[in-house]
């Protein structure tokens, strides 16, 4: 049964085996070599593809529309209409971020059932598949094998941007917990990075490298396919919810490096006698749980916030700003690849300090750098043609803006997701905050050019407006989460909600005196400093 060590305590009542665990735990636990490996392989094989097949078309964009045209041309013998030619183009980008929402939506199926490693390791077959479909297309002269492609691996990077957080976040210590949960966006980062290199016209992004560049995302997803069986599933899912406290014990163990984790087991076993009332929350369920309602606004306002702040205009916006400020046409893909790697520095800065300074405070700075640098570079577009340092002041904002999202806006929501909710509302709050985000990219993609073409620089005002509406939502509702458990960040919310969720430790140890049976009690009241 889940929690035997709780029989153990009290048959030795006067034996105190949490003493050394929580003594290393008031140290803080040490990075292991398991966890970083384990941390790197997920990152690497799910989380990259994300970020390179967000970028990987841009480069090669009018080789492959030439590519749809000629093959239409081979087909009919004519050449398509310059109207169905930007509808396909259109759906090849947009077919994206709404496979990215279709994934979303089977994070909570697959996880559950699969495991989050599980879940991973299927999900490399989105991959794999369209890798091989993309590049083979021209050979096979199918551009649509590229749309139907480009669906598929946005339901990988739907399902990717999710799990791997809550995989990574569920098998850290609480003092590394914001670190890790950074890695992903750092490698998504990493993944826009190589994209934008290999997309250079030099190396790939031309008429005959075009195929090799879409086809190499398979590799990273192959990487994981390998190496991932060799790791551990998620401790909390193997004792919480498949009831298997050996399998955890050992994963804790392997993770940790020690043999002494019965104060991670000790804090998982209060969570599961906790949520007993509960039961798996559906998303129906999370939407109508009073328990859960400023969690579930603030993880929405959050990601809303986090894809309506005007990311995909910055970067539409930054060829232009380059262009007029002097750099030649030719060089600016050289000044998109520093943009680039300004955000992976920016986003690895994170990794480092956001156990120091917090989440709550990165987040603030970085809404508000992006707030600022919105209303500023409004400023700077409408007066560069009259003012002549003035396209300056839009670099310079443009960079500032990077630097404000890499920090805050882009990597702690999803950190937040994991630690605000527990085991069984987990997967829910996911496929929540992961279809909000993927709707919001769908959404801005869309109408982005229609709102340029009526506003021009205006429309960083309405982002400006979303980044300060933002900051103070989060000012007021968000509490810091750095270094508690889940246990603790589950209190801090319950207060807000107005209900009390809390657990009494001496109460985990009131066992029933039939093995493999808890005593469940209505209301657990906690008298620990939690």
């Amino acid at each position: 049964m889940p929690c035997d060590y709780f029989y153990k305590l009290q048959n030795n009542p006067q034996e105190e085996p949490l003493a050394d665990a929580k003594n290393s735990q008031g140290q803080g636990t040490k990075l292991t070599v398991l966890l970083a490996l384990v941390t790197l392989v997920s990152t690497f094989g799910s989380s990259f593809q994300y970020g390179y097949n967000v970028s990987v078309i841009n480069s090669p964009a009018p080789f492959m529309q030439n590519f749809y045209n000629q093959t239409y041309m081979d087909r009919y013998g004519t050449y398509m209409d310059s109207n169905f030619r930007t509808l396909l183009w259109s759906l090849t980008v947009s077919m994206f971020p709404l496979g990215g929402f279709f994934g979303s939506l089977l994070v909570g199926p697959l996880v559950n059932n699969c495991g989050r490693k599980g879940t991973l390791l299927i999900n490399n077959l989105f991959s794999i598949v369209p890798a091989i479909l993309m590049g083979t297309s021209e050979v096979a002269k199918t551009f649509e094998g590229i749309i139907l492609s480009r669906i598929i691996i946005g339901i990988n990077a739907g399902l990717s941007s999710n799990v791997v957080p809550m995989y990574l976040g569920e098998m850290s210590p609480k003092n590394l917990r914001g670190a890790i949960g950074v890695v992903p966006q750092l490698f998504i980062t990493i993944g826009i990075l190589v994209a934008q290199i290999l997309g250079l016209k030099s190396i790939l992004g031309n008429r005959e490298g075009w195929p090799v560049l879409l086809g190499l995302t398979g590799i990273p997803a192959a990487v994981e396919l390998i190496l991932l069986p060799f790791f551990p599933e998620s401790p909390r899912y193997l004792l919480i919810q498949k009831g298997d406290e050996e399998q955890a014990r050992k994963a804790l163990q392997r993770l940790r490096g020690r043999d002494n984790v019965d104060d991670e087991i000790e804090e998982m076993c209060q969570e599961d006698q906790s949520e007993k009332q509960e039961g798996r929350l559906s998303v129906m369920n999370l939407c109508t749980f009073q328990a859960l309602r400023w969690q579930l606004i603030s993880i929405i306002v959050m990601m809303m916030g986090q894809q309506l702040s005007g990311i995909n205009a910055v970067f539409y916006y930054a060829d232009r700003i380059f262009e007029s400020s002097g750099v030649e046409a030719n060089a600016v893909q050289y000044v998109t690849v520093g943009i680039g790697a300004v955000n992976v520095v920016m986003t690895c800065l994170a990794v480092f300090i956001i156990e120091l300074v917090g989440r709550r405070i990165l987040l603030l700075v970085g809404f508000g750098m992006c707030c600022v640098s919105c209303a500023v570079l409004t400023m700077a577009l409408n007066l560069q043609t009259s003012v002549p340092w003035m396209p300056y002041i839009s670099i310079a904002s443009v960079i500032a803006y990077i630097i404000g999202h890499a920090i805050g806006a882009s990597p702690i929501p999803f950190v937040l997701i994991t630690e605000m909710f527990l085991q069984s509302s987990r997967p829910a709050a996911f496929m929540v905050g992961g279809s909000v985000h993927w709707l919001c990219n769908f959404t801005v993609g869309l109408v982005f050019l229609y709102m340029q073409q009526a506003l021009g620089a205006y429309s960083f005002l309405i982002f400006c407006v979303i980044c300060l509406a933002t900051v103070i939502y989060i000012f007021f509702i968000v509490p810091e989460t750095k270094n508690k458990t889940f246990m603790e960040i589950n209190q801090i919310m319950a207060k807000r909600n107005g209900v009390e969720v809390t657990v009494d430790k001496e109460e985990l140890m009131d066992i029933n005196t039939i093995p493999g049976t808890w005593n469940e009690k209505k209301e657990v009241t906690t008298n620990s400093s939690l």
